[in-house]
């Protein structure tokens, strides 16, 4: 339930956009990211400025051109979050911090528990992959021989026989 207390806790309103990391979350988030890159013709952005843009995109699901001006350029910010993802920096980041607010709450750091529901155990049950496929359809393939593939089925014959007769000839 919210309280007044609870609500200044959770007040967003420090930041430049609501989706700004705080203080006390970038000093959870600062120790997983990777070492800064080194620049070549343009100035380095900070990643704390990097990982804002990419949570503003995320949080309010506009396009990479539709950022704003006074977060680094967007082909910047788009090349850290491929390359952070790729490497696995935002896993890490979201792992650590899934502990972190699991510890907070006063629960083991791993989930024990797994939630099973009935379609999946009806599937299951079922045969699980085999009765999935039988319900998709296959791809047509052409009917029409190609010269191509006969050609080179017949090539890789003569040279597995040729390989055959070469072995033989050498014993």
């Amino acid at each position: 339930m919210w309280t007044s207390k609870t609500r200044k806790v959770h007040d967003r309103k420090t930041g430049r956009y609501p989706s700004d990391l705080l203080d006390e979350e970038w000093a959870l988030v600062a120790p997983h990211m990777p070492p800064p890159r080194i620049g070549r013709r343009h100035k380095v952005p900070e990643q704390r400025d990097i990982l804002n843009a990419i949570l503003y995109v995320l949080t309010t699901g506009c396009q990479w051109r539709q950022l704003p001006t006074d977060f680094p350029s967007k082909s910047a910010v788009h090349d850290y979050f491929i390359c952070w993802d790729r490497d696995g920096v935002l896993t890490r980041v979201h792992d650590a911090l899934y502990t972190h607010a699991r510890e907070l709450a006063g629960r083991a750091a791993e989930p024990t528990l797994a939630i099973v529901d009935s379609q999946s155990v009806k599937s299951a049950e079922k045969g699980g992959l085999t009765s999935i496929r039988q319900g998709t359809t296959q791809a047509r393939k052409s009917k029409a021989k190609s010269v191509i593939s006969r050609s080179t089925r017949k090539a890789s014959s003569s040279i597995l026989r040729s390989r055959q007769l070469t072995s033989r000839i050498a014993t």
